[in-house]
């Protein structure tokens, strides 16, 4: 019966309940590791299964490393899933890491070099053509902001001319109103 309780105790804890919850996530990530990166099962069993049979003579034992090499070929093929895709990552991250380690050679700095250089040589009439358009620009838009501002200043000007004769005309008229 305490036996029991435990195992009740056990099911129902807070703390049991989060490392089952841990476990089974752990799991499901193990299960799509393994189908992206491969597993592989038994391959030095069936390559040292295969190594043991005929070791007698010369020629078994030529047959016996033909065995062995063609055994840990085949089971490498049959127990190794989703590798492609992991041998492709790993190629490619050792590849990078390589790439960085190795300095560049003298060839390859001076073909770097002619290559700035053609940039230099073929992008310099398109910055001195973009220079250009953006002065055109600059000028245009100044000269757009100048009559803008010049007519502005003249709106501004009129109504203030406006709002000057029609106060003085209401002044005029209560003046004379507050006189009759």
């Amino acid at each position: 019966m305490t036996a029991n309780v435990d195992a009740l105790q056990d099911r129902v804890s807070p703390a049991a309940i989060v490392e089952r919850r841990k476990e089974a996530a752990r799991g499901r990530v193990r299960g799509v590791r393994d189908k992206v990166m491969g597993t592989v099962h038994g391959i030095g069993s069936s390559a040292s299964g295969t190594g043991s049979s005929s070791v007698g003579s010369p020629l078994g034992a030529v047959d016996s490393v033909k065995g062995t090499a063609q055994g840990a070929v085949s089971g490498t093929q049959d127990r190794v899933a989703g590798t492609p895709l992991a041998a492709g990552l790993v190629a490619f991250g050792a590849g990078m890491i390589v790439s960085a380690l190795i300095p560049a050679s003298e060839k390859e700095a001076v073909a770097a070099g002619h290559v700035v250089d053609a940039a230099k040589e073929h992008g310099q009439p398109v910055v001195d053509q973009a220079r250009s358009m953006a002065q055109d620009v600059v000028e245009n838009v100044k000269e757009t902001a100048t009559g803008a501002v010049a007519e502005v200043k003249d709106t501004a000007a009129d109504s203030a001319a406006k709002v000057k004769s029609e106060s003085q005309s209401g002044v005029d008229e209560v003046r004379s109103q507050t006189q009759s």
